[in-house]
């Protein structure tokens, strides 16, 4: 193995307890949702990996259906994981989820026993790791009773196959009743995973105080809304962005002039708080007292410690808060 980690490592780095459980995890998480697939370099994936848990990011998220194409992620994972971080994996925690679309047939999508447990050993195999430290399912399935999701997520968890259960993509009611069914199984969910940003605040609307009250911690992802709050789109799309990309989430159709023009605001805002526009909207994500850690994805080493900058200047006055909301309107 290669890669000595640094020394330091754990010296910068802010570490937040998830909710009521014995668990903490850094500010900042790195998520593989894109970036780490085979068309992308794996070169540059293990510096970003690597420079990631140099700086105190212990925690690595997956899905099943991470690339492209899918599970390629989990593969250059393994790969990394082998060559380079096999010593550290008492130290690091590693997460992944199924829920999405991962192969053909009826057996390969949403929230069924048979895929849950089935998805979970692929991916154990893919990352060539015997368990994983939390193991969410991906979104909530309308079609499956809660009872026989639920009960894969204690299979898995009675397995060893995972220590810890997530649910990503709940809302409220959804969470109320999964936490009543993990209940009666002796069980608990660790954490929750929404889509949380400047531009998508859902999960204010009650999923915040469901978390809190009931000892859930929370990573939101798409923090930095697929890029829009960095100053990528200033002035207009860039070649290298995800707006280019062919098989990005974001798509030119969704940064109209309104939007620009506030995304131009808020970025006078962070300058006068001598941050980038990246690392305030990542500290706005972390103002909320619910949220553990922030999942960001990142394309270079560059862009990584760009986004770490957010935990020198977490607080936000009452000023800027009001700010911010009459900018997003």
């Amino acid at each position: 193995m290669s890669y000595q980690a640094n020394t330091t490592r754990y010296n910068d780095m802010t570490y937040n307890r998830c909710g009521k459980s014995g668990l903490v995890l850094p500010a900042v998480s790195l998520g593989l949702w894109q970036n780490f697939g085979f068309k992308d370099n794996y070169d540059t994936a293990v510096k970003i990996v690597t420079r990631a848990f140099d700086l105190g990011i212990t925690h690595f998220d997956l899905a099943n259906n991470y690339g492209p194409p899918p599970g390629s992620a989990e593969i250059n994972f393994g790969r990394m994981h082998k060559s380079e971080l096999a010593d550290y994996r008492d130290e690091i925690i590693v997460s992944t989820k199924a829920g999405y679309t991962m192969w053909d047939g009826p057996y390969g999508d949403w929230g069924s026993k048979k895929y849950l447990v089935a998805s979970l050993d692929q991916s154990l195999k893919r990352m060539g790791l015997e368990y994983v430290d939390i193991f969410y399912h991906h979104r909530y399935d309308p079609n499956t009773p809660m009872e026989e999701t639920m009960a894969a997520l204690d299979l898995i968890v009675r397995q060893g196959k995972a220590l810890y259960i997530g649910l990503s993509n709940y809302g409220p009611e959804q969470m109320h009743e999964a936490m009543g069914i993990l209940a009666q199984m002796g069980q608990k969910c660790l954490i929750n995973q929404p889509k949380y940003s400047m531009f998508e605040r859902t999960p204010e609307r009650g999923l915040f105080e469901t978390l809190g009250s009931n000892g859930i911690g929370c990573i939101p992802f798409s923090p930095l809304a697929q890029g829009l709050l960095t100053n990528k789109y200033l002035k207009g799309i860039p070649e290298d962005s995800r707006a280019a990309k062919s098989n990005g989430f974001l798509v030119p159709a969704q940064i109209t002039e309104e939007k620009l023009d506030k995304i131009k605001k808020l970025n006078h805002l962070a300058e006068s708080r001598n941050q980038t526009l990246a690392q305030m909207a990542l500290a706005w994500v972390l103002r909320n007292p619910e949220v553990t850690t922030v999942l960001i994805g990142a394309s270079s080493v560059l862009q990584l410690e760009d986004s770490l900058g957010c935990l020198q200047y977490k607080s936000f006055s009452t000023a800027e808060l009001l700010q911010v909301d009459e900018i997003l309107g």
